[in-house]
């Protein structure tokens, strides 16, 4: 009796040879009706017949090259968004299962009784609220960016100085740099204000939001400078470089997609909801602006954005509205 391997191994040969057999019928039936379509219309110039079927049959080869190729290309974009979609997913489970389970157990163990010391309930208690300001802070930014992807939330432009909202930022941060012990400045004194029209409370967050990933990841005793770079007469560059750890190579790509960490072998350690980077692009790219990231491990790293000078007109036209 034939072994069940050797009857599938069988019918696959078969399968093939079948499938083969029918590919070469129908290719020369093809071919076949082709040359006599150009037969009966031009039976006084073979040479041209031969020409045209020639010139045919090379197009419908190209046609099906290029047809193979996009599908593949397509298979490969659907794999790539299908382990995207995993790894999202997988993403902001951990985020916000980490804060979940820390308000959780807190609570059982208030709920038990057990605790009867005041100041542990209370330490108890500051760290429950600690967990939902964290979840609130994933479900604001997710909300937020779900907002620029789909054109609900748009950008206000008006003419205002950068170098204002910049020194804005380091006032806001100035408590959060001491303690890093990293110092934030700008590369010079601007005496002159630099006009720009964009949205002024979006860039500010983008500013805040480039900060305080380089106050989280920098190193002590360093530094995060901000300056500003003429690129055309209608446009600037505000760069944002520290002297911290740096980011390896194959790492950015991807560091503006939603909860990417660098480090994969543990929970955010540092706190924040792990989309500032992902709505700092959202912002930029709803400005119709290009953002940059540059880094060198054990160097440092530089975020950069383009913004829209503010004309003279829209100068006056913001000074006239205050």
């Amino acid at each position: 009796m034939l072994s069940g391997s050797f009857i599938g191994f069988f019918l696959v040969f078969q399968y093939l040879f079948i499938f083969l057999l029918v590919y070469y019928r129908v290719e020369k039936f093809v071919q076949k009706k082709v040359t006599q379509i150009y037969t009966d219309l031009a039976p006084s110039d073979q040479t041209t017949k031969s020409q045209i079927i020639k010139t045919d049959m090379e197009a419908l080869s190209k046609s099906l090259k290029k047809f193979a190729s996009d599908r593949k290309l397509e298979i490969e974009l659907l794999k790539d968004q299908e382990n995207y979609r995993k790894e999202f997913i997988g993403n902001i489970s951990h985020e916000l299962k980490t804060p979940l389970f820390t308000i959780q157990g807190y609570i059982l163990t208030l709920l038990e009784g057990t605790v009867k010391d005041k100041k542990t309930r209370q330490k108890y208690l500051k760290r429950t609220s600690k967990g939902v300001d964290r979840l609130i802070y994933i479900i604001r930014d997710l909300d937020l960016i779900t907002q620029f992807e789909s054109g609900v939330k748009t950008i206000d432009r008006k003419a205002f100085d950068i170098i204002s909202i910049i020194n804005t930022v380091f006032e806001l941060l100035e408590i959060q740099a001491v303690k890093s012990k990293i110092s934030l400045e700008l590369d010079r004194e601007y005496k002159q204000p630099i006009w720009v029209f964009a949205d002024a409370q979006r860039i500010s967050q983008v500013l805040t939001n480039l900060l305080t990933n380089s106050l989280k990841y920098g190193v002590e005793h360093g530094t995060t400078e901000v300056s500003i770079k003429n690129l055309t007469e209608d446009k600037i560059l505000v760069r944002v470089t520290d002297n911290g750890e740096g980011i390896e190579k194959d790492h950015l790509p991807r560091l503006f997609e939603r909860f990417y960490r660098v480090d994969k072998s543990g929970s955010r350690a540092q706190g924040g909801s792990g989309l500032g980077l992902a709505i700092v692009k959202h912002i930029i790219e709803a400005h119709q602006e290009k953002i940059f990231i540059e880094s060198t491990p054990g160097v440092g790293s530089e975020f950069s954005f383009t913004l829209q000078r503010a004309t003279q007109k829209q100068i006056e036209a913001q000074e006239i509205e205050r």
